[in-house]
């Protein structure tokens, strides 16, 4: 795999209440990801950028919700979010060093 391609798949970390119970019951970490990533290429992401061979991979397509701002109607767009299965005592440290 294209190492340009590894680093520019993981948009950034997807933090909301179900992430949060995720991580904190399920060792697992919530990433929105590119739409077009596989679940291979986002396993090898994980492992590129944070050192962490991840245990297992779900991707989810999500869809756009439509908004309405007075009389004109619009949608948001469509994403794609991972859900990545980190060992156990493993974590994922997104400061800077």
């Amino acid at each position: 795999m294209n190492q340009e391609r590894l680093l520019s798949i993981i948009i950034a970390p997807h933090v909301s209440e179900k992430s949060t119970i995720c991580a904190e019951l399920n060792n697992q970490v919530v990433f929105k990801v590119l739409k077009n990533a596989s679940k291979k290429e986002i396993s090898a992401a994980v492992n590129l950028l944070f050192e962490v061979d991840p245990l297992a991979v779900r991707v989810l397509n999500v869809k756009g919700k439509s908004k309405r701002s007075g009389k004109y109607l619009g949608k948001r767009g469509n994403w794609k979010k991972a859900y990545v299965t980190l060992p156990e005592g493993k974590d994922l440290d997104f400061g800077q060093s």
